[in-house]
């Protein structure tokens, strides 16, 4: 075993590793050793937890370590990129899960530990958690019942809106957003109904009040969640993931664990200001999102005249090499095509040829931020080609051809041109100002938000329908 000295040693150990993970993966060339950090930093924690002062029951631990690194270690090789939000979010229930029957587990504990108390035997064989509360004074186990329930009800929220978000961004639940009757004052209700609970279970009431404060707050989460439309989604899945990191916090300051206290506030923080920083990029408000909505009113989309026009490998080839400046605009249909290779290859070839050639990418190309940016980092895209939207979007009026990949709702002019639409306000790359446009698409349908898009329908734009990786493995051989 070893020492609390050294243990809280490693945890200062972990708490840096993890900093410096999260500060390096804002970086497209640190990203890679940044994983690793993290990684590292995961591997101290657990060891050092694992192996700290008056930890036992290695005859379960060992094996559910096993088991669950193992299907780690298979969905690290099953999950595809393009699986990566919805993989995400199903990570994020199993924190807030896990809270919950932390929170279940701590006031068990804490009733024993007062029975124990109450027959005056003797505290010997103890596990550390209930030898901890058994020194407790009467203040600081009250501030343990508050503990209990923030991580309890954070939790649950957490877990049945995680399961929610990853319906949707999986395809299994529809995108659009769904209430029940009464909407956002059934949310209220439940909350206010919690609150009660919480306050009776403070003054002696049973576990009886810490299991219906769980169910009130499940409930919550689904209806938080089912409320919020598909073009919302990677809001969600940021704010879920801040929601995960307070929920640990707070299964820290229970457990009387500093390393939880610390990495959870790291996760619950920057969480919180990734979610904030994506509603600006999208126009949204922060408090209406993440309350399900909360204050929007549904307005009426425009009507869109005229018609698709195709084209052919063939005719964008040719448009292509008559070109000096093109942009490439990747979104999740590259992703989902596995494109990303085929389009580093025309990269090579449009450059070798004396193009210039640079990559736009909206803050949530990808349904999760920096989906693209990976996928491109992956390809061995250089990374100073690759610019974030505010650093392009005033050079497509300059450009010779747009390559649109799988993109509809970042690239869609509604957002600026129709107040009506669901999407008015959102910022949006702006390539339907450049001299050509070439969108790859599988069909005609919809984006994820499940709203046309007046760029298919413009005079400068032309459809090139099929497989995305084929269509540009097609286009490779043909730039002169």
């Amino acid at each position: 075993m070893l020492s609390q000295e050294f243990v809280s040693a490693a945890a200062i150990a972990a708490s840096v590793l993890f900093i410096l993970s999260l500060g390096g993966l804002s970086n497209q060339e640190k990203a890679k050793r940044a994983v690793w950090y993290g990684i590292v930093g995961m591997a101290v924690a657990i060891l050092s937890t694992a192996l700290g002062p008056r930890i036992g029951g290695f005859g379960w631990l060992i094996p559910m370590a096993l088991i669950g690194a193992a299907v780690g270690v298979w969905l690290a090789r099953k999950v595809e990129m393009t699986e990566m939000p919805q993989l995400v979010a199903a990570l994020h229930s199993f924190v807030g899960l896990a809270a919950v029957f932390i929170g279940w587990n701590a006031d068990m504990e804490r009733t024993r530990v007062a029975a124990i108390k109450a027959t005056g035997v003797s505290f010997d064989g103890l596990s550390a958690f209930a030898t901890t509360l058994a020194h407790k004074t009467p203040a600081e186990l009250t501030f343990l019942q508050v503990e209990v329930v923030l991580g309890l009800f954070i939790g649950a929220v957490t877990f049945t809106g995680s399961v929610v978000a990853f319906g949707k961004l999986a395809g299994k639940i529809g995108g659009k957003p769904h209430k029940l009757a009464g909407g956002h004052w059934l949310n209220g209700g439940a909350a206010l109904l919690a609150l009660i609970l919480a306050i009776a279970y403070f003054n002696g009431a049973g576990f009886w009040t810490l299991f219906l404060i769980a169910a009130l707050a499940f409930f919550i989460g689904w209806h938080l969640i089912m409320g919020i439309g598909g073009a919302d989604m990677p809001v969600v899945v940021s704010m879920l993931n801040s929601y995960s990191g307070w929920a640990a916090a707070a299964i820290g300051f229970t457990l009387s664990n500093d390393l939880l206290i610390v990495t959870g506030a790291l996760v619950g923080s920057s969480g919180a200001i990734l979610s904030y920083i994506m509603c600006k990029a999208m126009n949204r408000n922060f408090v209406s999102v993440i309350l399900g909505g909360f204050g929007t009113t549904q307005s009426e989309a425009a009507e869109i005249e005229g018609e698709q026009v195709a084209i052919d490998t063939g005719g964008v080839a040719s448009a292509l090499n008559d070109a000096e400046n093109v942009i490439i605009v990747p979104g999740y249909g590259m992703a989902v095509a596995q494109a990303q290779n085929a389009v580093s290859d025309l990269v090579r070839k449009l450059r070798s040829a004396g193009k210039n050639v640079r990559f736009g990418i909206h803050p949530v190309a990808g349904r999760l931020p920096g989906h693209m940016n990976v996928l491109l980092a992956e390809a061995r895209v250089p990374y100073d080609i690759v610019m974030e939207m505010d650093e392009i979007n005033d050079d497509f009026a300059e450009t010779d051809v747009v390559i649109v990949i799988g993109s509809n709702d970042i690239v869609n002019p509604a957002a600026q041109e129709d107040p009506g639409s669901p999407i008015a306000g959102m910022p949006v790359l702006k390539v339907w100002e450049a001299k050509q446009v070439f969108v790859c698409k599988r069909g005609q349908g919809t984006g994820y938000s499940g709203i046309e898009n007046p760029l298919f329908f413009k005079e400068n734009t032309r459809m090139l329908y099929g497989d995305a990786r084929a269509s540009i493995d097609a286009l490779v051989p043909m730039i002169d």
